[in-house]
C-alpha cells in the first residue's frame, strides 16, 4: 500500500493496567483505524515454547529482555518505508508465539502501545509523540488482576505473587521513570475526554500536515 507522506509514530506507555489499550481504542475510534496500524509490545515477548512449562512462569516478563524489542524496531522501521509487516501473536497462557500472524499494511499513523515503550531510547527515537497513561498504582493492579484472571488464566494467589516480585520493583526501576520522556501525560488513561479530544485533534492534524508533504 502506498501512503503519502511519512508515517507518524505514536508511543502510548504507563503502567501495568493503566489503561493504555483503552487510550490506543478510543485514538483508533477518533481518528479511524483504517488510518493505524496497531503494534502492541506484548505481542513481541520473545518464544518460550523451547522451555518447559514450569520454567516459563518464573520468567521476568516485566524487565526489557523480556521482549523482542530488536524485532519492533524492525517492524517499526519497515513500515515507516512503506513495508507490511506481519506482527506475532502471543500466547499469555502458554508463554509462546503462536503460528499466527496479523498482516499489518503501513498506514499514516503507527501506534505503539506498552508498558516498557519508553525505557528503550532506539524506539523512543523513532517516535513522533510519546504519550505516558498516569494511573494510582491501586487502580492498576485491580484491573491487572481481573484481567488475568478472566482472559489469562491465572489464580489469585499467583498474579499476587508476580505483582510484588516482578511487576511493582520493574515498575518502579523502568516503567515510572520513563515517564520523563512523555510528551503528553494523561492522568485517567481514556475516560479523559478532553485530554482524548485533544490529542486525537493534534493526530488528525499531523495526518493532514503530512499528506500534504509539509
Amino acid at each position: 500500500m502506498q501512503i503519502r507522506g511519512t508515517p507518524i509514530v505514536i508511543g502510548i506507555a504507563g503502567g501495568t493496567g493503566s489503561g493504555k489499550t483503552t487510550v490506543a481504542n478510543v485514538i483508533m475510534d477518533r481518528v479511524g483505524a483504517r488510518h493505524i496500524g496497531y503494534l502492541p509490545h506484548d505481542a513481541y515477548y520473545k518464544d518460550l515454547s523451547d522451555l518447559p512449562r514450569v520454567q516459563r512462569t518464573t520468567i521476568n516478563f516485566d524487565h526489557p529482555d523480556s521482549l523482542d524489542t530488536e524485532l519492533l524496531i524492525c517492524h517499526i522501521r519497515q513500515l515507516k518505508d512503506g513495508q507490511a509487516i506481519d506482527l506475532p501473536v502471543y500466547d499469555f497462557k502458554t508463554h509462546s508465539r503462536t503460528s499466527q500472524i496479523l498482516h499489518v499494511e503501513p498506514q499514516p499513523v503507527i501506534l505503539l502501545e506498552g508498558i516498557l515503550l519508553f525505557a528503550d531510547e532506539a524506539v523512543r527515537k523513532l517516535m513522533d509523540v510519546k504519550i505516558y497513561v498516569d494511573t494510582d498504582s491501586d487502580i492498576r493492579f485491580i484491573r491487572r488482576l481481573e484481567r488475568d484472571i478472566k482472559e489469562r488464566g491465572r489464580t489469585t494467589e499467583s498474579v499476587v505473587r508476580q505483582y510484588l516480585s516482578t511487576v511493582r520493583p520493574m515498575h518502579l526501576e523502568f516503567v515510572e521513570p520513563s515517564k520523563r520522556h512523555a510528551d503528553v501525560i494523561i492522568p485517567e488513561g481514556g475516560f479523559n475526554e478532553v485530554a482524548m479530544d485533544m490529542i486525537a485533534a493534534r493526530i488528525r492534524s499531523m495526518i493532514r500536515a503530512a499528506e500534504a508533504g509539509r
